[in-house]
């Protein structure tokens, strides 16, 4: 397994180093509302005619924008990140860029890829974006042991899609609405789909092992309002009925660096997993590039009937602290009291601690670098630890990607039995490393929409004790087609709102 790991790192390295090595034309120049020093802003009276009567190509100079100030140049990331002025604003400030948009209240870097339609203010003032991706793929888990634990193999389509209304309010106010939709239960059955060594969730009053859970058909039905004091101060509150507390990095599924690879993590139910809980209230501070949140909410995880409304509860709590020290990086560290978040445990309560980096780099036109490094603990009897670092490189209509995960599950976690060649206690926990890696090309690209062909392969490295019910190094794989939105920058943003460059 230590090839898999070196594999990764130098795939992981390998983007990085050409993130930095760039033209100078792809750094990041902040503006005043991001973290830096601002750019000298040239007055108006010292402009030259040219300066004044040469028209503004849009395109090749996507960061420019006018205030009351005079001509500013901000961080666009080649396009990448919407300015401000262009309607939509950040979900919880009208004083950030909506590419900071994580799951529920969390925290992209400003210079994150997003792939989404939009809509300019109506004459009502409202904003309309839509987020989703559907994967039509076959997934064969550890095929290289066909009469071993966990071989599976399924067809189906995992989804999910995300709409947002937002409109501000007076001076200083924003408010918005989003909702959250999944058809997992009918295209990967409420069974789930085949993923080896994945755990959480149960189904007709079994845990699921080697699968991973569908997720509700409404996934969030969410109400935020936020109140700038200033440019640099917001104080906000967040509803949902299902929403998502302040507790660890955006959910994988939203995640840019995630987006390419189809399954849930290994350590997703030490990591993310609270983003569908039926009872969410939040309420959080930003000063400048810090953010300070506190949520009530309901511990236990959505029943197995995908389709209802659980009933909604808050006895459990959370905080979140984020930082954005660049428009390329978002840091957070969070801790959750959840109760009895199992329904197969009802008298176990969690302590759960996440940490993360998130890093995104536009590297030119089409191209872009995108990483996370997330760290996830449930403080139970097992203490389980799960790390995960995972990346993206996109190339033009090329996209090469990884995820690596090192997890320790426990013997019940896995559902191992007790026999004399795995004898265990029943806090005996077993190391599981997991290496993916996977490409993806995009085939067509109409109306502001991708259709992707991609295919990706799985291998694992378990316990020793494990081997016996697994295999030694067992093989995962699939090919999928997707269907989601273009990638967004001010270029497609004109052109879904019928204007043109200048």
């Amino acid at each position: 397994m230590n090839k898999f790991v070196l594999v990764y790192c130098l795939f992981l390295s390998a983007g990085l180093a050409l993130g930095q090595h760039q033209h100078h034309e792809g750094m990041s120049m902040p503006g005043k509302d991001m973290p830096g020093k601002d750019l000298p802003k040239k007055p108006l009276s010292t402009r030259t005619k040219a300066d004044t009567t040469k028209p503004m190509d849009h395109s090749a100079h996507a960061g420019m924008n006018m205030d009351g100030d005079g001509m500013e140049m901000k961080a666009t990331n080649y396009g990448l990140t919407m300015d401000t002025t262009m309607g939509m604003t950040h979900s919880l400030s009208r004083h950030l860029p909506m590419n900071r948009n994580g799951s529920g209240t969390s925290w992209h870097p400003d210079n994150t890829p997003m792939y989404a339609y939009m809509t300019h203010p109506t004459q009502k003032g409202w904003s309309y974006m839509l987020h989703y991706a559907i994967y039509l793929r076959y997934t064969g888990q550890n095929t290289n042991n066909p009469d071993r634990r966990g071989n599976g193999r399924q067809f189906g389509a995992p989804n999910w899609f995300m709409g947002m209304a937002q409109r501000k309010v007076g001076q200083r106010g924003l408010f918005q609405v989003r909702a959250m939709l999944s058809l997992d239960p009918l295209t990967v059955t409420n069974g789930g789909y085949p993923l080896l060594f994945q755990t959480g969730e149960s189904y007709k009053g079994q845990p699921l092992i080697d699968k991973q859970h569908p997720h509700d058909l409404v996934s969030e039905l969410s109400v935020s309002y936020s109140h700038a004091f200033s440019k640099d101060i917001d104080l906000y509150g967040y509803v949902g009925y299902p929403g998502e507390p302040a507790l660890g990095p955006p959910a994988f599924m939203h995640r840019i660096s995630s987006f390419n690879n189809p399954d849930a993590p290994l350590g997703h139910h030490w990591q993310d997993a609270t983003h569908i809980l039926f009872g969410v209230a939040t309420v959080g501070f930003r000063y400048k590039w810090v953010k300070l949140e506190g949520s009530t909410f309901k511990g236990r995880e959505p029943d197995e009937n995908r389709y209802n409304f659980d009933k909604p509860k808050f006895d459990s709590y959370s905080y979140r602290v984020s930082v954005n020290p660049s428009p390329s990086l978002a840091l957070q560290f969070s801790q959750g009291y959840l109760h009895s978040p199992e329904d197969a445990h009802p008298d176990e309560n969690v302590t759960r601690t996440t940490a993360s980096i998130l890093h995104s780099k536009g590297l030119g036109e089409g191209r872009y670098i995108t990483s996370a490094v997330v760290w996830g603990k449930n403080n139970n009897d097992a203490n389980e630890n799960s790390y995960l670092a995972e990346s993206s490189l996109q190339v033009d209509r090329f996209a090469f990607y990884g995820r690596y995960e090192n997890i320790r599950k426990s013997a019940e976690e896995l559902s191992i039995p007790f026999d004399e060649t795995i004898a265990h206690d029943h806090g005996k926990s077993y190391l599981i490393n997991n290496l993916t890696l996977g490409m993806n090309y995009r085939l067509a690209q109409r109306y502001n929409t991708d259709l992707v062909l991609g295919a990706q392969v799985t291998a694992a490295k378990p316990d020793h004790d494990l081997q016996t019910l697994y295999g030694t190094t067992p093989v995962s794989g699939q090919i999928y087609l997707r269907l989601s939105p273009s990638l967004m920058t001010m270029k497609t943003m004109h052109r879904m709102n019928g204007h043109h460059s200048h």
